[in-house]
């Protein structure tokens, strides 16, 4: 890792265990602060039955392990979970997804999400996919960024509504 914002730091990337979801559920609910859809329908309608955006990210989360559980990877750093990525493998289609990557605070803009998304890529590679799709709002900056970085192009622009009942 030298050369490079991750030098100091000691990464490991290790598949996901069960005593691994309350901190996943929260460094997910965390980072996805000003670039989540849930969010945004809070902050037009209030909260929905009772529960915060924040509670409903993290059911991703808890979607993506009952998914595939061996899709879900930790990043460490001495021994900290810091961050997480969640993939999913269509083999039919040859297409591999990213559902959610996140890092605690400290943790971003080192170069460590890089490597995650680089880490979901090889195993795609390595299971004979062609391609790979992540999807993030217009306004994640710093997603986008990244995302084209590292050579994903945008494809289309999706609108989400919402509607009160």
């Amino acid at each position: 890792m030298s050369g490079d914002a991750t030098s100091e730091l000691s990464l490991k990337i290790r598949g996901y265990q069960a005593g691994d979801l309350p901190i996943i559920r929260r460094i997910t609910a965390d980072a996805f602060d000003g670039v989540s859809i849930d969010q945004r329908i809070e902050q037009r309608y209030g909260l929905i039955n009772g529960h915060d955006w924040k509670w409903r990210k993290a059911r991703h989360v808890d979607a993506d392990v009952a998914f595939d559980p061996d899709s879900v990877f930790i990043a460490e750093v001495d021994g900290q979970i810091v961050g997480v990525i969640s993939t999913r493998v269509d083999l039919d289609a040859g297409i591999g997804m990213i559902p959610n990557i996140a890092f605690l605070p400290d943790y971003r803009g080192r170069g460590l999400g890089r490597k995650l998304i680089e880490f979901a890529l090889a195993r795609f590679r390595k299971l004979g996919l062609t391609h790979a799709r992540i999807e993030t709002l217009a306004h994640n900056d710093v997603g986008n960024h990244l995302y084209e970085s590292i050579g994903f192009q945008e494809v289309v622009r999706q609108i989400h509504f919402a509607l009160e009942l």
